[in-house]
């Protein structure tokens, strides 16, 4: 079964079994951007690789709920809310979505500030690789990878470009070498290279000063911008 299928099939099961359910116990009848934030959140189930959590502390002062937080987030990138502020003031005023998201009440929905912690330990602990990473093992452990191809992203920087350090060039003597005569091997080239490294390494020797960036766009013209590539 491909991908496309295969998501589209659990998408389907999610809202055949889960939304008759879900339609009893919430107050209001479910919105279609809450239906597809229903079948993003079973999809990912991201409170299962949430560390820390309320119900597993035994001493100390009683922390926030850490899960609950987690899928606040899921919600926050479904539901396109820019600024955190906003993700609160809906949790607040939608029950659905408070629910949904698992506080139980609005007395339950934290400050800005303990999400803003929150965040950070997320980000620290690479949450969202581990859990991308566990769905990849789930439903492609045992399909076949070809390639990706994506196309860097432009971003306008301020700064002025970088000045560039020119190597010297060697010449280099042309025709076959003499016998016996031994020349320094061609440097690799990209591509080869990439083949051997780990992406870490591979992210490792993005440039991250500012340049000079020049790229062909969707309609075959050539477009130069002083900036930044987002791979």
């Amino acid at each position: 079964m491909k991908l496309k299928d295969k998501v589209s099939w659990l998408m389907e099961t999610i809202q055949q079994s889960l939304f008759p359910y879900l339609d009893d116990c919430l107050p209001l009848p479910l919105t279609e951007p809450e239906k597809h934030l229903v079948k993003i959140l079973e999809l990912v189930q991201v409170e299962k690789h949430v560390q820390v959590s309320a119900d597993q502390q035994w001493l100390g002062r009683p922390i926030k709920e850490r899960k609950a937080l987690a899928r606040a987030f899921i919600a926050k990138a479904v539901l396109r809310y820019q600024h955190t502020c906003s993700l609160r003031n809906a949790l607040l005023s939608t029950p659905n979505v408070r629910l949904i998201c698992g506080f139980s009440k609005r007395q339950d929905v934290p400050s800005e500030s303990t999400f803003s912690r929150a965040f950070a330990e997320y980000a620290k602990e690479n949450l969202g690789t581990v859990v991308h990473d566990a769905l990849v093992k789930e439903h492609l452990s045992s399909e076949l990878i070809g390639h990706v191809s994506r196309d860097s992203t432009a971003i306008t920087g301020r700064e002025k470009p970088a000045k560039k350090i020119k190597r010297p060039k060697v010449a280099k003597k042309k025709g076959r070498p003499a016998k016996g005569e031994k020349r320094p091997p061609a440097e690799p080239k990209r591509l080869d290279v990439q083949r051997t490294q780990t992406a870490e390494e591979a992210i490792a020797q993005l440039p991250k000063i500012c340049d000079r960036g020049v790229k062909k766009n969707a309609k075959g013209f050539t477009e130069a911008w002083n900036g930044f590539k987002f791979q």
